[in-house]
């Protein structure tokens, strides 16, 4: 009988987020997180990855990024510890575009006077939904050193998914 041919493969696949967020008042920038690795959420394996890659009905894709006051989200998590609220549109709408073959990133921004008192920053996270009111799946989510953010500064973020 023939031994397994697939065993001790070369091909592996690594999946891993990294995030930066930069604070910016009158066009210059006055914090800058610098990039981050994140956690990506059990959720976020399965319903963005793998039900996506298979084309799967109720499979998602990262649509709003969120900036919040909490720690990084657990493996399980499904919402953002301390998420911003103050107004219904704090969800940031992202730009997706490819780097390369392997690196997918969302660009987004939270512009000034939407915070409508100073807060204190320290994470950050993907989502499919642009409500605060109704629950979404957190693809995946990071922290950071907490920052000042006052309501007339913005948020320019940059989140990668890198794979390879």
């Amino acid at each position: 009988m023939a031994k397994n041919s697939f065993k001790g493969s070369a091909d592996k696949a690594n999946v891993k987020g990294f995030f930066r967020l930069q604070i910016n008042e009158d066009g210059k920038v006055v914090g800058d997180t610098g990039w981050k690795q994140n956690q990506i959420t059990n959720l976020g394996f399965d319903q963005y990855l793998c039900q996506g890659l298979a084309g799967m009905a109720g499979s998602k894709t990262v649509s709003y990024a969120m900036i919040g006051t909490g720690t990084v989200p657990g493996a399980a998590a499904t919402s953002l510890d301390g998420e911003l609220t103050d107004v219904a549109a704090m969800r940031c709408a992202v730009t997706p575009t490819t780097i390369n073959s392997k690196t997918v990133q969302f660009a987004f921004t939270l512009n000034s006077n939407v915070v409508t008192a100073a807060k204190t920053i320290q994470n950050v996270g993907l989502i499919n939904h642009s409500s605060t009111a109704t629950a979404g799946t957190i693809f995946a989510g990071g922290t950071y050193t907490t920052s000042a953010l006052a309501t007339n500064q913005a948020i320019h973020g940059s989140y990668q998914i890198r794979m390879g």
